[in-house]
């Protein structure tokens, strides 16, 4: 009887196909960016035979935009994490702060997928939950594209707001904080042993848009990992079972990602570097008010233009992160 070939399974199969347009994006981008760099060589030529100085504009136009290209060309060579090229699973936390928390986890969602519209990458919502007023208390979602983990591993961490708040009637300034978690979604099984003595499955109905069955059904599933205090949720399967493999999953991504960047043996130390969802542990803040800037307190990158991050423009802050961390001693660039 003969072995199945690699094409006989689908898992390996998807997970080649995704590597292969990745490597096909990148030589077209190589392909691209030659085409054009003779391009821009002819028209300077053509403008020191002719002294046309009319050229200067165009060809100053096409640099920068040769320049934006090869950067955004470079900075992919930068995600060589074992997992950056996988899809990624977010997070949001609320904070404390009651209703203006929740407000700002909302925006953070809302940034972030508009950040995978612009890449062309799809969302899935996982796991959702509404705040008591509006915004959002927590969701995790999915993140579907080549290099989306590579990515969005830059965010992971405390966001900070500053803003007149809309939900003050006296117009102070306040300050909210959101947490974000990210990890790779991870297909294969894992070598990570699980204890079932260590888990708490609950069950509960689920809410939130994410079709016809919600609301009905106690079929959300949230496992909490009791060693390492690690919580992970799904509802939006049609049925308990898929969303407690789906959850199965999620938890195994996490442990191993944490046991990876803890660097020790024994599952009950995995816990990693936890930090409050509070002042003095954010990695970026967002100030609207008194002025407008959104700065990174890793890298030092800044844009005054509030507006534009908060609708996706986060490519700035992600390439920042990544030169930023590639460029640390002993980095390994971990994924």
């Amino acid at each position: 009887m003969e072995a199945p070939g690699f094409w006989d399974d689908p898992e390996r199969s998807n997970n080649k196909m995704k590597e292969l347009k990745g490597l096909k994006g990148i030589v077209e981008g190589c392909d691209k960016l030659s085409g054009q760099y003779e391009d821009i060589l002819t028209l300077i030529e053509m403008g020191y035979e002719e002294n046309d100085q009319s050229l200067i504009p165009e060809i100053r136009g096409e640099l920068d935009e040769f320049v934006a290209r090869f950067e955004e060309l470079r900075i992919g060579t930068l995600l060589a994490g074992e997992y950056d090229k996988n899809n990624a699973i977010l997070k949001l936390n609320a904070g404390a702060g009651g209703t203006e928390s929740c407000d700002w986890c909302g925006m953070l969602y809302r940034m972030y997928t508009r950040w995978a519209e612009r890449k062309g990458f799809s969302v899935e919502v996982l796991d959702y939950l509404d705040g008591d007023e509006a915004g959002i208390k927590s969701v995790t979602f999915q993140v579907n594209g080549v290099n989306a983990y590579g990515y969005l591993k830059s965010e992971k961490g405390v966001h900070r707001l500053v803003r007149i708040s809309p939900f003050n009637a006296q117009g102070k300034r306040q300050t909210s904080f959101v947490s974000l978690d990210v990890m790779p979604d991870i297909e294969e099984d894992l070598d990570v042993e699980i204890d079932e003595k260590d888990l708490r499955i609950d069950t509960y109905r689920s809410s939130g848009a994410g079709g016809q069955h919600i609301n009905k059904t106690s079929s959300a599933i949230r496992i909490t990992h009791i060693p390492t205090g690690t919580v992970v949720q799904c509802q939006n399967e049609r049925s308990q079972f898929q969303n407690k493999d789906k959850a199965m999953q999620m938890l195994k991504a996490k442990l191993y990602m944490l046991k990876q960047e803890a660097n020790v043996e024994k599952l009950s130390d995995i816990r990693g570097e936890i930090k409050d969802i509070a002042w003095g542990n954010q990695i970026r803040s967002y100030v609207l008010q008194p002025y407008t800037l959104v700065k990174d307190h890793r890298t030092e990158v800044e844009s005054s233009n509030a507006g534009g991050v908060l609708d996706g423009n986060l490519d700035t802050f992600i390439n920042g992160y990544l030169k930023w961390i590639s460029a640390k001693p002993g980095s390994g660039n971990m994924g």
